[in-house]
């Protein structure tokens, strides 16, 4: 239990609703590349598949920072971690835009991954702390929200600032606006002291448990399946018949549909359990990934067809999450903070496994990686039912 004492001042909610600008920052940076990947490995003279790979660095540093951080900077205050946190994402943005050749740019997507993993856990514990019991969860969706908002707005946003400008510009665009959130937290936030610092084989511990070690591996392989092409949007929506015109409005389809399927899934979950809702959203994935494939391979270029299933893409992959936490925290009711923690490692864990496995099987053609990507949805719905019993 943190010791950060809460702070009834007004400017609590106002605080929240800077720390979303900053969560909307992390995951514009987390997801904009996928919107002008092309252009980009074109101007870096290496295959998109290659390219890609800037989104697998960037959860693989993720996965492993976001517990080390958390135990090395427990003791920081909370407005200096926070908007510090968000000049280092600034940074790594600016230098990614700036990036003469591949490598620079993969070293600076390290870079912003550790501004990320410093900044979005502690945005959501700062956010409780500042405001009256009674307002937490509407605090925490405010700061939650900006996340969310992101995965609709942040992709189409760089597909037209690229188009408009060029990928570099795009990606000044988000360091200004990191730097935008850092002075915002600092001149807005009030100040926080810092947390108890929880050992990092404490944080680990959960791991033991049968139940989490059981449960856990789905956040990874359902994000691997669901996710695995998305940094190679732009390619899969050619491939589906989508011409350049088409691609902004297509991908903030995916976007609006990842809004949808997490805060239906949320309702849902409270309503009948993690179970039955994730076997439907699994289920869903496995068919909406196969017609992609069929459409792909089969050259079925209709319009609408291709909007349907940005959108079912985008729900079936982002109904997980308040699933998997909820089978979290009933696997280790007493680690509540720990096991959260962990998921989110595990979910950028299998953004990494996904897109890396994305960019191997991509110049086979879309068609064959989205059929692969399939077939990994329906081991999850095999694994989601050889599991369902463990507690």
């Amino acid at each position: 239990m943190s010791n950060i004492p809460i702070d009834r001042h007004p400017r609590g909610l106002g605080s929240t609703r800077i720390l979303a600008l900053g969560t909307f920052a992390v995951g514009t940076d987390a997801y904009v590349v996928a919107g002008f990947l092309p252009a980009m490995a074109e101007s870096l003279h290496v295959s998109v598949a290659a390219a890609g790979q800037s989104a697998t660095v960037f959860a693989i540093t993720y996965a492993v920072l976001s517990p080390i951080l958390a135990t090395v900077l427990a003791r920081m205050p909370r407005r200096t971690l926070l908007a510090g946190a968000l000049v280092v994402l600034a940074l790594a943005n600016l230098g990614s835009a700036l990036a003469p050749n591949f490598p620079v740019l993969m070293v600076t997507r390290v870079l912003a991954a550790a501004g990320a993993a410093a900044f979005t856990p502690n945005a959501g514990a700062a956010a409780s702390s500042l405001v009256a019991p009674a307002q937490r969860a509407r605090a925490l969706s405010v700061v939650i929200g900006g996340l969310t908002l992101s995965t609709a707005l942040g992709v189409p946003l760089g597909n037209l600032a690229e188009r408009a400008l060029d990928w570099r510009a795009a990606l000044g665009l988000v360091a200004a606006l990191c730097a935008a959130g850092a002075v915002g937290v600092r001149a807005i936030m009030p100040a926080l002291p810092g947390s108890p610092r929880i050992p990092l084989r404490r944080r680990l511990t959960a791991l033991r448990h049968p139940a989490v070690l059981a449960v856990l591996p789905l956040t990874v392989a359902g994000l691997a399946a669901g996710y695995g092409l998305y940094a190679f949007a732009v390619p899969v929506l050619h491939a589906l018949g989508a011409g350049t015109e088409e691609e902004m409005w297509l991908l903030f389809l995916y976007g609006v549909g990842a809004v949808l399927g997490n805060l239906i899934a949320g309702a849902q979950v409270d309503r009948y359990g993690p179970i039955p809702v994730q076997a439907i959203g699994f289920a869903g994935l496995t068919v909406t990934l196969a017609a992609s494939a069929w459409a792909a391979g089969a050259s079925a270029h209709w319009l609408p067809l291709t909007a349907l299933l940005m959108v079912a893409w985008g729900a079936t992959t982002w109904f997980q999450t308040p699933a998997q936490q909820v089978r979290l925290i009933n696997a280790a009711p007493q680690e509540t903070a720990v096991v959260i923690g962990l998921n989110a490692s595990a979910l950028y864990a299998g953004i990494a496994l996904g897109t890396a496995l994305g960019g191997l099987l991509l110049p086979a053609g879309a068609s064959t990686a989205l059929a692969a990507c399939a077939g990994l949805a329906l081991l999850c719905l095999l694994y989601l039912g050889a599991t369902r019993r463990v507690r």
